[in-house]
């Protein structure tokens, strides 16, 4: 999975083009989220496919800021404060959170700075709460 950050221009239809551009190539989101910046507009977009979405969205002419990978994370619904213990565990294994947002699936999707560390941190996130 990739998450794409978006450029979005300042005006009705942007958001639009987006998706339309991405289900005509056949890329179907799995998460993400859009809101308004200085710069205009921006979108996370969780997607399968990075290198078909990116193209897709480079033939409407729509800017990819970024394309990176993410770090997926399952917390239980009906405990209060997994947020809090999960980002305070990468925070302490030298993990910034650049992104933030839940997938379609219920997992918490994270784009970071340090990948690698930040699966060894959710990985030893999982094996505790499996039940999650």
């Amino acid at each position: 999975m990739r998450d794409l950050a978006i450029q979005l221009a300042d005006r009705p239809g942007a958001l639009a083009e987006v998706g339309e551009a991405l289900g005509a190539a056949g890329v179907s989101l799995e998460g993400g989220g859009a809101c308004a910046v200085s710069t205009g507009g921006l979108a996370q977009f969780l997607v399968a496919d990075g290198a078909r979405a990116r193209r897709a969205l480079a033939d409407a002419r729509i800017t990819v800021r970024a394309d990176r990978e993410v770090v997926a994370v399952r917390l239980s619904q009906e405990a209060p404060g997994q947020l809090g213990r999960l980002t305070r565990r990468m925070a302490q294994a030298g993990v910034n959170i650049q992104v933030l947002y839940s997938d379609h699936s219920h997992r918490l999707i994270l784009v970071v700075d340090r990948p690698d560390a930040a699966r060894e941190v959710a990985e030893a996130w999982s094996k505790v709460h499996a039940d999650a």
